[in-house]
């Protein structure tokens, strides 16, 4: 712990935010990370609590109260040790985790968590500045050979965890750059992509060759992979949208929401993209409420958007939560992205009717209030209303993975589309195919970036196992 009486001491310090108007006229990131002294002050907070609960709420299970200690200390040598012992990518998840270990901290009973994040943030950012962060090189290869197709989070924990025990290791991309959905789906002002190049640099030199325009079941055979590689990890995102067949879709401005964000990453990453979606000068209509959601808010906002409504079918959560009923679970609360502050206007319990245009153009959404009742909905009689839209995006999550991947492979699936692979037993992360893993999205579904790196970490092990007998490969 830091100070034993330092959570009494002190309150939880945020980190700091460029103003609204200065932020939206550009795609850089704006949170900044705290000072030295704000950071040993934060550290201070974690309190001798006896059982961690927040390295059980977090999924890699970061030691969390050991480098909280060591910033107390100012060890910040020894803080980014203990860090990378448990998670290969700290500035993604200092970044872009919703930070569920914050929901199970201990100090969260009765008042405001520690805040883990943003000391993570801080202890990465400084190992980059101070040169800290090195390949680790094995010099005992194995020569074994594995394929990882895809280079998302799981894709990129799975090739590091592999590199270092000393196998030869290549990532399939089927973009044109390394990164998957954390490349192509997170805007840059959310995550800037230079922390993923930096990566790409590190993992390289550790021995990782990476592949780009590489689409397994398009241009790339499953059966030469399964020939050529000694283990394969499918470890793709859950990509395919869950859709909206409202009257009305087929028109002209109705679009899903990666449809709309991966052009301008694409823009911002220097691509000339003439005809990219664009919310300028345009009313816009978000539909779906999650992180999805609000980053077609941030990036509408930069573009120049007239207005922005954001609608979500389910009720508004409560501004705050039970604590004594939830912790020290994830929390249903009424959450305001930095993107919402930007600006927007939000609803709650509304479903979409249709969708309504002139020349094929859409013009209007129709909608309606509903309400819900033991966990059914019906709609609000006489509640039907028109919203005016240039632009709707639909943002209402991911089904599956893309279908084409597992059908090259022809590995069993599960009732939802997914690779269908265990994570006990002796067939850990193994597919029904006897040389192929899937971790991830790609096993699991659509989750977070957190728990894509622990998927990749234990899918690491079990191939290192599957090829070598036994692994020293952490979990």
């Amino acid at each position: 712990m830091g100070k034993v009486t330092g959570f009494m001491e002190f309150e939880r310090l945020s980190e700091a935010n460029l103003p609204v108007q200065d932020r939206v006229k550009n795609y850089k990131e704006f949170v900044l990370h705290l000072t030295d002294d704000q950071a040993k002050q934060q550290g201070a907070r974690c309190m001798d609590c006896g059982i961690p609960f927040c390295t059980t709420g977090c999924p890699i299970n970061n030691i969390i109260p050991d480098w909280n200690d060591l910033v107390y200390q100012q060890d910040w040598r020894g803080a980014i040790d203990v860090l990378h012992s448990t998670n290969n990518f700290p500035e993604f998840t200092g970044r872009i985790c919703p930070a569920p270990c914050e929901a199970a901290c201990t100090l969260n009973i009765n008042n405001d968590a520690v805040g883990i994040k943003s000391i993570e943030h801080a202890i990465i950012d400084k190992a980059w500045e101070n040169n800290w962060v090195t390949p680790q090189i094995n010099p005992n290869k194995t020569g074994k050979k594995v394929a990882v197709v895809g280079s998302g989070p799981a894709g990129l924990a799975a090739a590091q965890q592999l590199a270092r025990a000393g196998h030869d290791v290549t990532v399939l991309e089927k973009n044109d750059r390394v990164g998957g959905l954390l490349r192509y789906g997170i805007p840059d002002f959310k995550m800037e992509k230079s922390h993923i190049d930096r990566r790409m640099a590190q993992m390289e030199a550790e021995g990782v060759t990476f592949k780009v325009n590489q689409h397994v079941g398009a241009n790339v055979s499953a059966a030469d992979l399964e020939r050529d590689y000694d283990a394969v990890i499918l470890a793709g995102g859950a990509e395919y949208p869950r859709d909206l067949p409202a009257p009305g879709r087929e028109l002209d401005g109705v679009h899903y929401a990666m449809d709309f964000l991966t052009p301008q990453n694409k823009t911002v990453a220097g691509d000339h993209l003439p005809d990219r979606i664009m919310a300028t000068n345009k009313h816009v209509v978000v539909i779906g409420g999650g992180d999805t959601g609000s980053d077609c808010v941030g990036t509408s906002n930069r573009h120049g958007a007239l207005s922005i409504t954001q609608f979500e079918l389910m009720p508004q959560p409560p501004e705050k939560e039970n604590k004594a009923m939830v912790w020290p679970n994830w929390p249903l609360k009424l959450r305001t992205s930095s993107s919402h502050e930007e600006g927007a206007n939000r609803d709650w319990s509304v479903t979409t009717k249709a969708f309504i245009g002139e020349n094929g153009k859409v013009t209007g959404l129709v909608g309606a209030r509903v309400e819900w009742k033991d966990g059914k909905m019906s709609e609000v009689p006489d509640s039907e209303f028109t919203i005016q839209a240039d632009l709707v995006l639909l943002a209402m999550g991911f089904v599956s993975p893309i279908q084409n991947v597992l059908d090259a492979f022809g590995i069993e699936k599960d009732q939802r589309g997914n690779a269908k692979a265990t994570t006990d037993g002796d067939g850990c992360y193994h597919t029904s195919k006897a040389k192929v893993f899937a971790a991830g999205d790609m096993r699991r579904g659509q989750s977070l970036v957190v728990w894509a790196i622990r998927e990749g970490r234990q899918c690491a092990r079990a191939v290192d196992e599957f090829l070598m007998g036994s692994s020293i490969l952490p979990r």
